[in-house]
């Protein structure tokens, strides 16, 4: 029955199905032998790229290798050539500084030597008349002692040590209150600009302190002066020559000028000044370098003949070519003063030196409303209070010589 259910169409069929699925399996085998020929292929092209890679790889490391080495070495005698040159440069700071040393020995050297020069000029004249007074006083001709009494000015005859220095003195100290001028007084400005936006009342307080540092000196300087003067005079015997002496002294002994009660006495005049006007948390105690420096001038300039002097100034004053010279920021036209930057210098009636003022209109319209101002307070600081206190209770001192 089962034989005789398939017909030959159907085996045919069978027959035509398997051979068709033969083709295809043929077909694929060979699709896939060339399949696996091309893979082959590649991967041996691969494999060729591989070790070319490789070997280029190899060679690309061999170069980093030397380039590595050959960089160490140049860093090495980089860094070598490095340190040579810093040990170079420690060396020439060191010879320069040498050097530098040398020549502070040498001004000192210089200035020592001009000393010398002026102390044997100054022996060389005493000794000229030691000597003169000596042969006269074993001549036993009364002639001769009736000149000699007759002539009680003889040592004046012979300069002092103040006349002999009076030239340099004189030089030396113009320079000094030129340069406190144009350094001490620009470094304390810079200080006081942190604390003060107003540019003016920095200058106005510099100017101030520059004025109450020459009055304070002057009056400190003849404090000193009686103070000599009453020592030497029970020790010496010609009465006509003791200002010389007490000068000569002065002049010798300019360090023992206490210079720190000057100080502290300006602060305190400028701490009751109603011109100014200070932020209660700063002290004037910021600029006491500059006020030192300035007392120090001032006390040293009494010293000369004639003495040196600041020009009388005062707010809203007519402006004199002869005495200031304008600020950059000045009106050009205007006839009065509004603000003083820097007193100028006089000699006798002489003016040695200009000062420097600013020029604006209305200045004494200004200068008015500024002196109708109240008393500035004193109790932001201690420092400012001590001062305060100072500059109201005078010294006995200071009595003494206000009553001669």
């Amino acid at each position: 029955m089962a034989s005789s259910s398939i017909t030959t169409d159907t085996s045919l069929n069978l027959i035509q199905e398997a051979m068709e699925k033969e083709k295809k399996i043929r077909d694929l085998s060979v699709s896939h032998e060339s399949d696996l020929q091309k893979m082959e292929s590649q991967l041996c092209s691969t494999r060729l790229q591989l070790d070319s890679v490789k070997q280029e790889l190899a060679a690309a490391q061999k170069e980093l290798d030397d380039t590595r080495n050959k960089s160490t070495t140049t860093l090495l005698a980089t860094e070598d050539e490095i340190l040579q040159l810093r040990a170079e440069l420690r060396a020439a700071c060191d010879q320069a500084d040498l050097y530098k040393r040398k020549l502070d020995l040498l001004e000192d050297f210089e200035r020592q030597v001009c000393l010398l020069k002026e102390e044997v000029s100054f022996l060389t004249a005493e000794k000229s008349l030691l000597q003169d007074r000596l042969m006269r006083s074993r001549s036993p001709s009364p002639l001769v002692r009736r000149s000699r009494s007759s002539s009680p000015r003889l040592r004046n005859e012979s300069p002092s040590r103040a006349r002999l220095t009076a030239s340099s003195r004189h030089a030396r100290l113009v320079s000094r209150f030129s340069d406190l001028y144009a350094v001490d007084r620009l470094g304390a400005q810079s200080l006081l600009r942190r604390y003060v936006d107003d540019q003016e009342m920095v200058q106005r307080i510099l100017f101030i302190a520059t004025v109450e540092a020459f009055q304070v000196a002057k009056l400190a300087f003849r404090q000193f002066r009686l103070r000599v003067r009453k020592t030497l005079s029970s020790s010496h015997l010609d009465p006509e020559s003791l200002e010389d002496a007490v000068m000569d002294y002065i002049v010798r002994n300019l360090d023992l000028y206490d210079v720190q009660a000057s100080v502290h006495e300006v602060i305190g005049a400028m701490n009751v000044n109603p011109k100014i006007s200070f932020p209660a948390e700063v002290d004037f105690v910021l600029i006491s370098d500059f006020i030192r420096e300035a007392c120090r001038v001032a006390f040293a300039m009494q010293t000369l003949d004639p003495q040196l002097e600041l020009a009388f100034s005062s707010d809203g004053e007519l402006y004199s070519e002869s005495k200031y010279r304008r600020s950059y920021d000045s009106e050009f036209t205007a006839p009065l003063v509004a603000v003083h930057v820097w007193p100028a210098l006089m000699e006798g009636d002489t003016v040695i030196m200009k000062g420097e003022v600013i020029t604006r209109r209305g200045a004494l319209w200004r200068s008015r409303s500024r002196s109708s101002s109240p008393v500035r307070s004193s109790s932001g600081s201690p420092t400012r209070t001590l001062g305060a206190n100072r500059s109201r209770s005078p010294s006995p001192e200071r009595l003494s010589v206000s009553r001669l």
